[in-house]
């Protein structure tokens, strides 16, 4: 079967004229990509995967374009990252002998998936692959994602095995003073000033959970959980609580930052950052879910 090329923010329902959409569970080692999106003459997380995908056997599917859940910056990684494509049923009989075809035209993707993973390099897996049920959209139909960031307060700096996830941050860090300042953050809110902005693009968002703990004796991790997240959302709110948690910013300032409206320039690095899980709804609510995001929230409650 092949595959039509597919824009990075479709609306295509599951199956319409044809296609089968197929949902693909993704995880990466965002060290040596610039970020998850195709760019020329760059190493991308899409990019590889779509390669990947396209060199199938003559007859396979060869999908041109995935949809992400959640785009990811240039040294961000993922555990829990997923995606979507639309291809074409097969017709006729396969090339591949040891390639089974469904009653829909779609090849064994047990068998896919490892023919996958031999092509990809070896920071990047596809860890599972199914048809998606209907109304299936990895992006739009996504009720929330989760990310969590590792950071390191021993004097030493870091553990040089754990060097590309998780942060070197050279002062003791108070985990309770982080979590009394988290909880003015907390909810819905205009995260213009923790957000970089994107033409047309919304920074209202609800932030659901922001919790830090301490892990190790000298490891700290913060949990953040959110409908969705503007660029860069995750980082800058960690780079200002983590000034909080040495000492050189007060509890309340957090939230100040927040009110005020302004970027703060206290981003944290990429590669302490990991997108470990993104949550849907039951398959009868996901289409529905999906026109809901689409209606682009552009005021907070109250204030229209």
């Amino acid at each position: 079967m092949t595959a039509p090329h597919v824009p990075n923010e479709p609306a295509t329902p599951t199956r319409e004229g044809g296609l089968v959409r197929l949902r693909l569970d993704v995880s990466y080692d965002g060290t040596d990509f610039s970020g998850w999106a195709r760019q020329p003459g760059r190493r991308t997380v899409q990019g590889v995967l779509e390669d990947a995908l396209a060199k199938q056997p003559p007859g396979a599917s060869v999908p041109r374009s995935v949809v992400v859940a959640g785009r990811t910056d240039a040294g961000v990684h993922a555990s829990g990252q997923v995606v979507h494509v639309d291809v074409e049923p097969m017709s006729g009989e396969p090339s591949s002998r040891r390639l089974t075809v469904d009653d829909r035209g779609i090849p064994d993707l047990e068998r896919m998936r490892h023919r996958w993973n031999r092509i990809l390099p070896a920071d990047v897996r596809v860890l599972g692959a199914r048809i998606a049920p209907e109304g299936f959209d990895a992006r739009f139909s996504a009720t929330r994602r989760h990310y969590r960031y590792q950071v390191s307060d021993a004097p030493w700096g870091v553990d040089p095995l754990r060097r590309h996830d998780t942060l070197a941050w050279g002062r003791p860090l108070s985990v309770e003073a982080m979590n009394d300042a988290s909880q003015v953050l907390l909810g819905l809110h205009d995260f213009a000033a923790y957000c970089k902005q994107r033409e047309g693009a919304t920074t209202i968002r609800e932030l659901q959970r922001l919790r830090w703990r301490r892990v190790a004796e000298h490891e700290v991790h913060v949990e953040v959980s959110a409908d969705a997240f503007c660029h860069s959302m995750v980082r800058s709110l960690v780079g200002a609580l983590l000034l909080v948690g040495d000492g050189r910013r007060t509890v309340g300032w957090p939230g100040d930052v927040l009110d005020s409206q302004v970027r703060e320039s206290s981003v944290a690095p990429a590669h302490g950052l990991t997108l470990v899980r993104i949550d849907y709804p039951p398959d009868a609510e996901l289409a529905a879910r999906a026109e809901q995001t689409r209606n682009v929230r552009t005021a907070l409650p109250g204030t229209e």
